[in-house]
């Protein structure tokens, strides 16, 4: 549940409530067990990746060989099944996570392909090897919220031809192979990925990190991005 930043929408598969909603769960008896952080940055306000990390990520890839590259929409299951396993092994020991089977790469590129920007979903790979990616998300709420609940029968044609356009992004998802942590990839694939779309006037939000996860905080503390929101999620024994 939100505990901070009540006055932003919510984008694209996260979710919303009033303020009071937390006072429920204390009365429940629930208690926290982990904070969630947002981020921001704008850069139709201005935001620019900071000037020092242009010279450090080209020497970041070229040490480590690594070429950035789209999602190939050609050939879509072959990467979505690269994505799954790069989540799977760079993410096994993050708080809270459950390992996706690879049978799900199929239902997560067909489910995705209609509102995903190529040039916003990126693979890292050193040497020829995929080795970590960043996924960002179109912010379809923006479109949904005005086709009163109803895609058919011209609701989804508005959203296609909406979908395009779109400037807010959620960044949903990045993975970096362990043996690559904490050597600026990450700020590397940020780069990347506003390089590909800033260009464009856009909001992005990064959306949701956890609390304790310093790697990822301290990237975006980096790359001045703002601390907007907090979710929390709650817990209580039933025994």
């Amino acid at each position: 549940l939100i505990v901070e930043g009540f006055d932003l929408p919510p984008v694209i598969m996260s979710s919303y409530n009033p303020p009071y909603y937390n006072d429920h769960m204390k009365t429940y008896g629930l208690m926290k067990v982990k904070d969630l952080l947002v981020y921001n940055t704008d850069t139709s306000k201005g935001y620019t990746i900071p000037e020092r990390f242009i010279n450090f990520t080209d020497k970041i890839a070229a040490r480590y060989n690594i070429n950035i590259r789209p999602i190939n929409m050609k050939n879509l299951i072959t990467d979505a099944r690269i994505i799954v396993h790069l989540t799977n092994e760079s993410l096994k020991n993050n708080w809270g996570y459950y390992p996706i089977p690879d049978s799900e790469a199929e239902k997560i590129a067909t489910d995705l392909k209609m509102i995903i920007h190529p040039e916003a979903v990126l693979i890292a790979e050193a040497a020829g090897k995929p080795i970590g990616y960043i996924i960002a998300l179109p912010d379809i709420n923006v479109l949904l919220k005005n086709l009163n609940g109803r895609l058919f029968p011209f609701g989804i044609f508005k959203l296609l031809r909406g979908i395009k356009k779109i400037r807010r992004y959620r960044i949903w998802a990045m993975g970096i192979l362990e043996p690559f942590q904490k050597k600026g990839i990450s700020i590397l694939l940020f780069r990347h990925l506003n390089e590909a779309i800033a260009h464009r006037g856009i909001y992005v939000e990064v959306n949701w990190v956890l609390e304790d996860n310093f790697l990822m905080n301290n990237a975006m503390n980096n790359l001045k991005f703002n601390l907007v929101k907090k979710y929390r999620i709650y817990q209580k024994d039933l025994y």
